[in-house]
């Protein structure tokens, strides 16, 4: 899945305006403007259209578990420079504060099966040997999930 494509799914499923959008990039620790918010909102074949890079990606989603989650006390995270699927998910699961079996409820409510040791691989760090990298289908389905599940109940 690509950067913007994610950031679209998540701003769709928990309905965030454009400004609420720049104040979460604020909250990770970049300012962007919102002709920037709207050139990443784009699709691909727009003229427009502009890429959204890892490290974007990441001040966003730190800035969305800062928001949903409070900031934590001392320095804050660095976004990371590179992402993974796995990044991404551990990160959703931390702004939502999921527990593995919340994740397994999502992907169920949308008939995808995935056992708890599966799961759990995603979350191993990448040298340990029991790691998985997290597949674009398996990504694509649990945000399906979320917006299943927070757009039902903010009454969309």
């Amino acid at each position: 899945m690509n950067n913007n494509d994610i950031l679209r799914r998540l701003r769709y499923t928990f309905d965030i305006s454009d400004n609420k959008m720049i104040e979460l990039f604020a909250e990770g620790g970049k300012e962007v403007t919102r002709a920037e918010i709207s050139d990443w909102m784009k699709k691909e074949d727009d003229p427009e259209f502009q890429k959204l890079n890892d490290l974007e990606l990441a001040t966003f989603l730190n800035g969305f578990i800062n928001d949903r989650r409070g900031k934590k006390e001392g320095e804050q995270p660095k976004p990371e420079k590179s992402l993974n699927n796995n990044i991404i998910l551990r990160k959703l699961k931390i702004a939502l504060n999921l527990k593995d079996e919340d994740i397994l409820d999502i992907l169920e409510q949308i008939k995808f099966r995935l056992s708890k040791s599966e799961l759990s691989a995603f979350f191993r760090k990448p040298d340990h040997q029991h790691y998985r990298p997290l597949k674009d289908q398996i990504l694509r389905n649990f945000l399906l999930g979320l917006q299943q599940k927070y757009r039902q109940e903010s009454g969309k």
